[in-house]
């Protein structure tokens, strides 16, 4: 057919396969290429079941366009692959048109979901903890000044009695409301808009004191942690404390669920080049993923989606802020946090931070 648009669908950030009217690939940009793992040269002249199988619906889709000269479309396509994580995209299929007549060809546009939901994550995450920190403030507002009245009313009667039983209770008041303060201070991390500090860091090196931390806590005997680097990763604009503060509470969480039996904290970076974070624009952006995973007994999934709400916790003796708070630190980043798990197999959070070069 003749159609020389390489150079112009290959600026193009959707996958554009081109197919001739007996529904074999013309023509394959770039991005196409790079969703479905393959070469424009591989894929040359083959029937379009070779690129999405010929069991799926994608080739009978094609051929009713083809024959009937409408559009049509499919929405969330799973596309299987193996060198990097399957990828959900939606599927435009539309007539192509040389002169006048029937269609002598067709355009699949494929349009990669994983932006979309990295924004839409972003945002729900936004509004949950601006939710979240307007209700702490209020907690902080009616809570500090009572407690201040309560510990000085005890911390009186200290110094006062004579009688050992007064003195014990009153020290216990003081204590508990040591306690509910600093409760409401790690509340209050919900409201401070600028307590992140950019510098650049080097992310290898936060992991590496975390790492040395936690395998001296008394916890983690039994476990073996390893760690796996892209020696490739650049140094990032990022406040490290925020950041070790985020790692430190996640790989104990991971320890801590491997307590009475053992087993291992694995610890990855790498940049990858498919579900990226992005722009408000939809524009991806270089992406470091850091992913922390045990082999511990797994979070039952009727839970899982409740792990990063403030006051949730599986734990006993939990507070449940800790996964809140580290959720918080990385949108503060302008990242997200993901959890994913299952019963038996562990669990593993994936922390996706922009590689912003310069502060922002």
């Amino acid at each position: 057919m003749g159609r020389d648009l390489s150079g112009v669908l290959d600026a193009v950030l959707a996958g554009i396969v081109v197919v001739d009217a007996d529904c074999r690939i013309e023509l394959l940009n770039s991005a196409a290429c790079r969703i479905l793992e393959t070469s424009a040269e591989a894929s040359l002249r083959r029937p379009v079941g070779y690129l999405f199988g010929r069991e799926t619906t994608i080739p009978a889709m094609v051929q009713k366009v083809i024959g009937t000269g409408g559009s049509t479309s499919e929405n969330e396509f799973l596309i299987p692959r193996r060198l990097a994580d399957d990828l959900v995209v939606d599927v435009t299929v539309s007539p192509l048109f040389d002169d006048a007549g029937p269609p002598s060809g067709a355009v699949l546009a494929l349009r990669d979901r994983t932006i979309r939901d990295s924004l839409e994550k972003v945002v729900e995450d936004r509004e949950s903890i601006a939710a979240f920190g307007n209700i702490a403030a209020g907690i902080a507002h009616e809570v500090k000044n009572p407690l201040g009245g309560i510990r000085g009313a005890a911390e009186l009667l200290i110094s006062r009695t004579r009688e050992t039983q007064t003195r014990e209770i009153s020290e216990m008041i003081v204590r508990e409301v040591q306690r509910i303060a600093a409760l409401v201070d790690d509340l209050m991390v919900f409201t401070q808009g600028d307590a992140v500090k950019f510098a650049p860091a080097n992310i290898h090196r936060v992991l590496d004191e975390v790492l040395d931390l936690v395998s001296l806590d008394p916890i983690s005997e039994g476990v073996t942690i390893e760690r796996f680097y892209d020696p490739s990763i650049p140094e990032l604009m990022a406040d490290s404390d925020r950041l070790a503060q985020v790692f430190l509470n996640l790989a104990r969480n991971a320890v801590q669920a491997m307590e009475t039996r053992g087993g291992t904290l694995t610890v990855r970076t790498r940049m990858p080049l498919d579900h990226r974070l992005a722009r408000f624009d939809g524009t991806p952006i270089p992406t470091l993923l850091v992913s922390i995973a045990d082999t511990g007994p797994g979070i039952p999934a009727n839970v899982l989606h409740k792990l990063a709400t403030p006051f949730f916790t599986t734990r006993p003796d939990g507070l449940g802020l800790g996964l809140a708070v580290s959720r918080n630190w990385v949108m503060r980043h302008g990242g997200t946090m993901t959890i994913e798990s299952k019963e038996g197999a562990g669990t593993t959070v994936l922390v996706a931070l922009p590689l912003r070069r310069t502060a922002s």
